[in-house]
């Protein structure tokens, strides 16, 4: 298959069944409610070494949220439902709860699970909180000196996707990054998906284990770096020097086909030899993207 120009190899991105919960940020201007996202979501690239992945989903006008204000949409996810709530205690506690103007509601409020998070956040309140029901919604009000903190009681969790991907191989680094630019811009425009690494982007992408390191998780992805080419068992096709890796985490598996798509469409520009995937032979994730289906608009995961 090819997309103007560019080769669609055929071959599958290799994902893996997490838990995801969905936080609805809002604050007085939109400059404060994404302050508070920008800090909820630091330091959540992966959770080989951040223990969560974490990204904002999109931006929300006053029409959209809770409270009427503007807001930002964030998505967190772990790999066991066990850590989730800690996770989100732990973020909202320490970047949203501290952010002035801002409150805190749920995204996801069909969930079965629900995950006590301002109920443990009210303790805060040092016993002067009080609470809300607002039709089935309790609502903690906790008093901060700016005013007051509302925080939803509890927060739905789900079951989502981590780790969908594609990487673009192109002939230099300047092409790579403006391919993988484009991408990003493109996906930021679909709902339910996040891009959990800096820009949106992953310059070092990973394999499982090591060939020298025994307690190494991961370490590099030598067979798509080019400077390794002559001393590893290179995939890159000649003319490929720089690989530009996107990463993509979703509440479900459409979600992640139809940023793929657009995404992958969007990379397939001047100077992109190929577009590949990141897999392991199936062994080690249940959701399988094959890019070809993806790209014929027929179903995607196996």
């Amino acid at each position: 298959m090819i997309v103007r120009g560019v080769l669609i190899e055929d071959t599958f991105a290799e994902a893996f069944t997490m838990r995801v919960a969905r936080l609805i940020i809002t604050g007085r201007t939109p400059r404060w409610a994404r302050e508070a996202a920008l800090k909820l979501t630091g330091f959540a690239t992966s959770v080989i070494g951040c223990k969560c992945e974490a990204g904002i989903e999109r931006e929300l006008a006053e029409r959209d949220t809770p409270d009427g204000r503007p807001g930002v949409s964030v998505l967190l996810l772990t790999m066991d439902k066990e850590s989730l709530p800690q996770r989100l205690i732990e973020r909202v506690g320490q970047t949203v709860l501290t952010c002035p103007t801002t409150a805190c509601f749920d995204g996801l409020p069909q969930a079965p699970d629900r995950l006590p998070v301002g109920k443990a956040l009210r303790a805060f309140g040092d016993g002067f909180q009080a609470s809300k029901v607002v039709g089935e919604r309790r609502y903690w009000r906790l008093p901060v000196m700016e005013g007051e903190f509302l925080v939803e009681e509890t927060f739905g969790m789900q079951k989502g996707v981590g780790g969908g991907n594609f990487l673009i191989l192109a002939e230099d680094a300047d092409a790579a990054l403006e391919a993988a630019e484009a991408a990003v811009a493109t996906i930021a425009d679909q709902p339910g998906v996040i891009l959990p690494f800096p820009g949106g982007v992953v310059r070092s992408g990973s394999k499982v284990g090591s060939k020298r390191y025994k307690r190494m998780i991961a370490t590099t992805n030598d067979a798509y770096s080019p400077t390794l080419r002559a001393v590893t068992e290179s995939q890159l096709p000649d003319g490929v020097n720089s690989v530009l890796e996107i990463v993509l985490d979703g509440v479900d598996g459409p979600a992640i086909e139809s940023a793929m798509r657009v995404g992958i469409d969007a990379a397939c520009r001047p100077g992109v030899k190929a577009i590949t995937a990141g897999n392991y032979g199936g062994k080690l994730g249940p959701h399988h993207f094959h890019l070809r289906r993806i790209m014929n608009g027929g179903p995607a995961t196996a």
